[in-house]
């Protein structure tokens, strides 16, 4: 048996410069154990990369043979009818994982230069003697196939094992005739080469024989085996069998071209891929050249499970190069706004850290990141126009919270996301929804604003206080009905140029747009002057110090008392219920803030009130509370309306008492109406006039008194 000793060695050896005495150059020295053991111990973050890499050193063995049987006759390869493919088999017993291919396996020398030097990348090696060889299409074939450019991949091996043993017959027909040979090493810095046992087979290619360490046995189980496969290898070209099975059954679809590919076969690669039993809504098979060659498939589930309670979803996107997963679920790819979108992006030039577990160009993959939101966005604007049904009724009824939140995260697509927005309004019918372009073209001439009133649901909006004048006006008011809504209106400000007004605000200026007829109307009204306007203001104002920072009067308001006008208040305590509605403290930490006041001088409880402020101090001081509150509920402002049980029962008591009283007028005045007791009163009353002639003779002279009980 032929038996070879020897070191690791780096892939640059020693020299001796020839060179003047006063300059010496010399190459950088490693200690070739040390760098195996940060190659092995120290470059992957996850143990389980290490089949991903052996799989694809087995991958790219597949091609080289391919792509020479492809380029010269059979006869240069032995055994050319044996089929190119990977087996993978598991040994519980003895611990121990194969790797077996049938590519085109290696000489001695070739052991000793590809596996025994650390860095050096056959595969590298190969494609660029290819480049030197071949011509044109070939050498781009060859280069889309290979996976590996780095050459320490198969060292990862060592993450899991005590020794590895690489059993080899090579497939050039020279080398026919041959023993196969073994390369082994227990990765300490030293590999053996020796003939194959006579009672061991090895056919073309080569067998990778990994001994596992105690500690990761769980590697010699067929479904851990088959669970990392299925991650990372499943799309490799070339057929996967695990203990005799077919793993990888499903093809790299969207490597495919789009018009060849059925929507039976989306729909299985869905499922795949996002782990799903439903069918996709809408999918997106998209190729480009820039900033770099890629090849995406992206799909749109029929449902999202945030709402279902089950937390915030991973990142839905995969990065894969030369259909070998890189990095599942990257956060890098799609932003945050879009982990809705499940699929996959590879590109075969992507730029790679040595682990190859993430990308190494953070600014091309910015440019990536952009180029495949406006894809998405750009699919998504070109449905609600060619298909605004499905947009409306399925898209948007369910991914519609994570477009508000693209437009409160990026910036940069802000516009182009607004426009994919659909709100109820003042002038829709009962959920019906309609577009922000949709609303500007129904707008007036002179409208140069968006309205937009939030409240808990339509029926409430359409009550508001707010929308009184907007109606009056003719002028159109957007609803929304949740937090986000109100965050969104606030974060986008303008629209086409327009500027986002909420309805709460205190300035808006709707010009007068009274019929003559309303105008005559007003002018008969009852209600306070201008003097008595201000003096209740003032009163008002002094009587709520503590809680109104000024108060004045308003044309806004026809069938409401009051409004407060502090509408940025409002949208803060409402995006803090939703953030931390779990903190008690949240709100009480934040105390209201003083309020602007507007009131309705012709209502009557405000003209009642101003009449009773003087005469009755203390019933006035809590209407004039309870008109507060009611502004505040109307705002949306009130925190807890269990505060106002308290002021709601005196006023109502007052309410009962009064009506109370009402009644015992009321008996009086039926009393009065009895000939029985009118004829007593009557007497009573005589003797009264009797017994003072003076007050008889006055009364005499005076007109006929009337009944006053």
């Amino acid at each position: 048996m032929e038996y070879f000793y020897a070191p690791f060695s780096t892939d640059k050896d020693t020299k001796q410069a020839d060179e003047p005495v006063q300059k010496e150059s010399r190459e950088f020295q490693a200690e070739t154990r040390q760098l195996l053991d940060i190659v092995t111990h120290s470059l992957y973050t996850d143990r389980e990369v290490f089949l991903r890499e052996i799989i694809s050193n087995s991958s790219d063995a597949l091609e080289k043979l391919r792509h020479l049987q492809v380029a010269n006759e059979a006869g240069d390869t032995i055994d050319p009818d044996m089929p190119l493919e990977i087996r993978v088999d598991t040994d519980e017993l003895n611990g121990t994982l194969t790797i077996s291919d049938t590519g085109i396996g290696m000489t001695k020398d070739e052991m000793i230069s590809n596996l025994g030097t650390i860095a050096r990348s056959g595969s590298k090696a190969f494609v660029n003697e290819m480049a030197n060889t071949s011509k044109g299409d070939a050498v781009a074939d060859v280069t889309k196939g290979i996976i590996g450019k780095f050459g320490v991949g198969f060292y990862s091996a060592f993450m899991v094992a005590d020794k590895v043993e690489v059993r080899s017959r090579s497939a050039r027909s020279s080398e026919e005739g041959k023993t196969p040979l073994v390369w082994s090493s227990e990765g300490i810095g030293s590999y053996d080469i020796y003939d194959l046992a006579d009672d061991l087979k090895q056919n073309r290619g080569a067998s990778i024989v990994i001994h596992l360490k105690d500690d990761d046995i769980q590697y010699s189980d067929e479904k851990t085996i088959e669970k990392v496969l299925k991650k990372y290898s499943n799309f490799v070209n070339f057929p996967i069998y695990l203990n005799g099975n077919r793993l990888n059954t499903i093809k790299a679809v969207w490597a495919e071209e789009p018009s060849t590919v059925s929507d039976e076969t989306y729909t299985d690669f869905y499922k795949f891929i996002a782990n799903a039993y439903d069918d996709p809504l809408d999918k997106i098979h998209y190729r480009a050249d820039a900033p770099l060659e890629i090849k995406a498939l992206f799909f749109i589930p029929s449902f999202h499970s945030e709402k279902y309670g089950m937390g915030r979803m991973e990142p839905g996107v995969s990065l894969f190069s030369r259909k070998v997963l890189i990095e599942a679920k990257s956060a890098d790819i799609l932003p945050e706004w879009l982990r809705f979108v499940k699929g996959v992006v590879d590109s075969e030039d992507l730029p790679l850290a040595i682990s190859r577990e993430k990308p190494q160009d953070t600014a091309l993959i910015k440019k990536l990141r952009k180029a495949l939101t406006r894809k998405i966005i750009n699919h998504l604007t070109k449905m609600a126009s060619k298909d605004t049904e499905k947009y409306k009724d399925e898209f948007y009824k369910e991914y519609a919270f994570f477009l508000k939140e693209g437009v409160c995260q990026d910036y940069e697509f802000q516009d182009q996301l607004s426009k994919l927005l659909y709100f109820e309004s003042s002038k829709t019918m009962n959920g019906e929804i309609s577009s922000l372009d949709e609303y500007v073209s129904r707008c007036t001439p002179e409208q140069k604003e968006v309205y937009y009133l939030c409240a808990p649901s339509r029926e409430l909006a359409l009550q508001s206080p707010y929308l009184e004048a907007f109606e009056k006006s003719g002028r159109e008011v957007i609803f929304v009905y949740t937090a986000i809504d109100d965050f969104v209106m606030a974060n986008l400000q303008k629209y086409q140029d327009r500027a986002i007004v909420n309805v709460e605000k205190g300035d808006i200026d709707l010009g007068d747009s009274s019929s003559e007829d309303d105008k005559k109307e007003d002018s008969k009204s009852a209600g306070l002057n201008d003097k008595d306007a201000t003096d209740f203001c003032a009163w008002y104002q002094m009587t709520l110090n503590d809680k109104i920072s000024s108060c004045k009067t308003t044309n806004r308001l026809s069938s409401s008392p009051a409004v407060v006008t502090n509408n940025e208040s409002g949208a803060m305590r409402r995006m803090m219920r939703m953030v931390d509605n779990q903190d008690s403290g949240a709100i009480e930490s934040m105390p209201l803030p003083k309020q602007q006041v507007e009131i309705n001088a012709k209502h009557p409880i405000i003209t009642g009130l101003n009449t009773i402020r003087k005469k009755e101090p203390t019933l006035a001081k809590v209407c004039a509370e309870q008109i507060f509150d009611n502004c505040l509920v109307a705002a949306g402002l009130l925190d807890d309306g269990r505060s106002m049980l308290g002021r709601l029962n005196d006023l109502l008591l007052c309410v009962v008492k009064g009506a109370d009283q009402s009644n015992d007028d009321l008996s009086k005045e039926e009393k009065g109406s009895d000939p029985v007791i009118e004829e007593k009163e009557s007497g009573s009353a005589i003797e009264k006039k009797e017994s003072d002639p003076a007050q008889e003779e006055k009364e005499s002279g005076s007109a006929p008194t009337e009944n006053k009980f």
